[in-house]
C-alpha cells in the first residue's frame, strides 16, 4: 500500500470523525438523531451479534455501506478486481472502522481520552481494559483477512500492508490525540450560541 492510500485513509477517518461529531455532538450512535432504532427481528439480531450488542439504526444502515463502497470505488475506475484485492480492502475497511470511531472519541470535547471508558459510552457494551472489545476484533480480524490472501494470487504482501496500516492508524490516532485540544477549542469557539447565524439566514435556531 502507497504512502499517499494510508494517508488518504488517515485523512478520510478524521474528517468522518469530525462529521460525525457536527451531525451527533455528545450523543454517540445516532441516540438524539431522528432515525430508527431496532433491537428486534433478524436483521437487527444479526447486526448486534456483528456489532457487539449495538442497536441497529437506520443512520447506520446506510452510512456503513456507504463507506465500504467508497473503498471499493479502485475496482469502479480501473483496478482489476481479484480475491486478494477484495480481501486487502475488507481488511484495511474494518481497521478503518475502528480508527474513525476512536478519532470520534479522542477529539469530542464531550469525551477525549479522559472520559473514553466503560460506564460513560452505553453504545460500547464490551471492554478489555480502557478499549472496547470492537477495536481489538477490527485488528484480528482485519489481519485474519489479510492472511487469508496470502495464497492467492497478488496475495504475498496483502498481510504485510495491512501490518503495517494498522500500525499507522496507531500513529495517527497518538497525533490527533495530542492534537486534538486545539480542534476541541476551535469546535467550542464556533459553536457557540452567539456566533449562529441562523436568523442572518432566515433560519429560526432550535429551542435548545
Amino acid at each position: 500500500m502507497s504512502f499517499w492510500a494510508v494517508a488518504v485513509l488517515c485523512l478520510y477517518a478524521l474528517l468522518m470523525a469530525c462529521l460525525e461529531i457536527e451531525i451527533e455532538g455528545r450523543h454517540g450512535w445516532a441516540e438524539r438523531l431522528p432515525t430508527w432504532y431496532r433491537t428486534s427481528g433478524l436483521a437487527a439480531r444479526v447486526f448486534s451479534l456483528l456489532a457487539s450488542g449495538k442497536p441497529l439504526t437506520g443512520y447506520h444502515l446506510f452510512l456503513l455501506p456507504l463507506t465500504a463502497l467508497t473503498f471499493h470505488l479502485p475496482f469502479v475506475f480501473g483496478v482489476p478486481w481479484t480475491g486478494a484485492g477484495e480481501l486487502a480492502i475488507a481488511a484495511a475497511w474494518i481497521a478503518w472502522l475502528a480508527t474513525w470511531d476512536v478519532l470520534w472519541f479522542v477529539l469530542n470535547p464531550a469525551y477525549g481520552w479522559h472520559r473514553f471508558r466503560r460506564g460513560n459510552v452505553w453504545w460500547h457494551r464490551r471492554w478489555i481494559g480502557r478499549l472496547p472489545v470492537d477495536y481489538l476484533l477490527a485488528a484480528v480480524i482485519s489481519l485474519l483477512l489479510a492472511a487469508a490472501a496470502y495464497g492467492l494470487e497478488g496475495g504475498r504482501d496483502v498481510f504485510r500492508d495491512q501490518a503495517v496500516l494498522l500500525g499507522v492508524f496507531a500513529v495517527f490516532v497518538a497525533l490527533m490525540s495530542a492534537l486534538a485540544p486545539l480542534y476541541r477549542r476551535r469546535y467550542e469557539s464556533v459553536h457557540r450560541q452567539s456566533r449562529d447565524e441562523r436568523r442572518r439566514a432566515g433560519i429560526e435556531p432550535p429551542p435548545d
